[in-house]
């Protein structure tokens, strides 16, 4: 996706799924649950996915999506000085900065609808929401092998 924002494709994608006489309810699809994920080859890939849906027999369509909250990227910021203490001024601090800007967009939209005991899924994000993700989980793998390392001691 080339926009910073996503919120007028959760708009948009809210009215093809009504026009399409299927239901939405708000869930998320967890990466632990059996499913197929479904590829989009153009920007408009989503409705064929919702066309797959109705095709499929499905009578709803899960929605879910990530609006960056202030408080998130709060806690990003504080665990990222952590870590790089004691340069407060490192790469990393100044990328979460950088996603200020940020704050309150909506990076990341996930539809989703069950067929015969398997999710199917859809996907799509912004850029900044990847990069994100990906400051996330870099935390995260940093804090469980300082963690480890601490057993060992």
């Amino acid at each position: 996706m080339l926009t910073d924002n996503l919120h007028s494709l959760k708009d948009d994608m809210v009215a093809f799924i009504a026009g399409n006489g299927l239901r939405q309810m708000p869930a998320y699809i967890p990466d632990d649950v059996p499913s197929v994920v479904f590829e989009e080859d153009n920007a408009d890939g989503w409705k064929d996915f919702v066309e797959h849906a109705k095709a499929a027999g499905a009578s709803f369509i899960t929605m879910s999506e990530v609006v960056l909250e202030k408080r998130d990227l709060e806690m990003l910021m504080r665990q990222l000085q952590e870590q790089s203490y004691p340069d407060p001024e490192s790469p990393e601090v100044a990328d979460a900065q950088y996603l200020i800007k940020h704050v309150g967009k909506t990076g990341y939209l996930q539809l989703g609808f069950a067929h015969q005991g398997v999710m199917f899924v859809f996907e799509t994000e912004t850029e900044w929401y990847a990069q994100f993700q990906m400051m996330l989980e870099t935390i995260s793998e940093i804090g469980s092998i300082m963690l480890d390392e601490d057993d060992e001691s």
